[in-house]
């Protein structure tokens, strides 16, 4: 049987560049390559797409690509000539990788793709519209209000706080890894945190926030949807939330319990709470759910993220690592879900006879 040509993704014109290039480095090395050859194409942080000998952080130094725009056959070329996939794997955290645009072109290419699609990948990624459709769905997600950047005195920091109370968080709508992401806890932090957000974003929102464990839920499939048992991340005392230094810089920020050590109703709890949060939002074959949940047992859907992180401490691969699927078999599986669903994509027609003259 031929090995399947798997193109990872990574890089992007995001600000989470680097924790890309992390994520597709495991991949990378972990991808069963009995069964796949992987590709490395790096994205630059300008947006132009590199064909890599492995990931590297000096993706420029990789061969410029271009795409054939024809969805029979789509191939990419460089300088050493062309070249087809059979499947993309998108590990593009943030904007332009997370957000629906890479979904979108590879699906307008017909082109295989592991992840959520389109939609789902646009919903997730906006905090807002997020929030708006879980609470539609009658999931529990905390208060929240927002405001855009053509309006950006909307709110005053009284009416945010009679409305959330204190402390409350702000939040750029459409990013990850905290990035964009403050703690305000007195008027004097205010207007810094609105500023910061808006730098990252042109939609900011402010929440109420939640005293509680910081809880997460790998999900896993389509048909079945499968949930891992929750972690738990621990965070260091000197630090006020879960921060970009706390997730990516300091190793001692945080320890990790997986699983959690909850009581069984509420890891059952979680589970069915993380499952419908995935479906209520269309996401497609894998996602990290994360949660809150407080000392009174209740919990709160904090945020999905339709790809998660793949570096060494990275959950979700630990999550499922505990259910007794190894990094390797993990990869294969997600890839096995892509090529089901885009099989079964095929049903659909996409041409319509009629007597309508062009």
């Amino acid at each position: 049987m031929s090995k399947k040509r798997i193109a990872i993704l990574y890089g992007g014109r995001s600000v989470e560049h680097g924790v890309s290039i992390n994520s597709a480095r495991n991949i990378f090395q972990y991808i069963d390559k009995n069964l796949f050859e992987p590709i490395p194409i790096g994205i630059s942080l300008k947006g132009v797409w590199y064909k890599t000998d492995a990931i590297t952080k000096e993706v420029e130094k990789g061969e410029e690509l271009s795409l054939r725009l024809n969805p029979d056959s789509p191939s990419f070329t460089s300088k050493s000539g062309s070249f087809m996939v059979d499947m993309v794997f998108p590990v593009l955290h943030g904007t332009d990788g997370e957000d629906g645009s890479i979904q979108g072109l590879l699906k307008s290419m017909d082109i295989p793709m592991i992840g959520t699609g389109v939609a789902g990948s646009a919903m997730s990624m906006s905090k807002l519209v997020a929030k708006r459709l879980l609470k539609e769905a009658g999931l529990p997600v905390n208060k929240f209000l927002f405001s855009y950047f053509s309006d950006k005195k909307q709110f005053t920091f009284e009416e945010i706080e009679k409305e959330l109370g204190l402390p409350f968080m702000v939040k750029a709508a459409n990013l990850g890894s905290s990035v964009g992401v403050s703690k305000v806890k007195s008027k004097e932090d205010f207007e810094k945190a609105v500023n910061d957000s808006f730098n990252f974003d042109d939609c900011v929102l402010f929440e109420e926030f939640i005293e509680g464990r910081e809880i997460e839920c790998a999900i896993l499939g389509n048909d079945p949807v499968q949930a891992s048992l929750p972690g738990e991340i621990i965070i260091s005392s000197k630090y006020d939330f879960y921060t970009f230094d706390a997730k990516y810089v300091d190793g001692e920020a945080v320890s990790i319990d997986v699983p959690a050590k909850i009581e069984p109703s509420l890891v059952e709890k979680i589970r069915a709470v993380s499952i419908k949060s995935y479906q209520a939002l269309g996401c497609e074959d894998f996602s990290r759910v994360d949660l809150f949940l407080t000392k009174t047992g209740d919990v709160f859907v904090n945020e999905i993220n339709t790809i998660p992180g793949f570096t060494n401490s990275s959950m979700f691969p630990m999550m499922w690592k505990e259910r007794g699927i190894s990094f390797s078999e993990l990869i294969t599986k997600l890839a096995e879900l892509a090529e089901a669903r885009y099989k079964k994509s095929k049903r659909v027609a996409r041409d319509y006879q009629s007597a309508l003259n062009f």
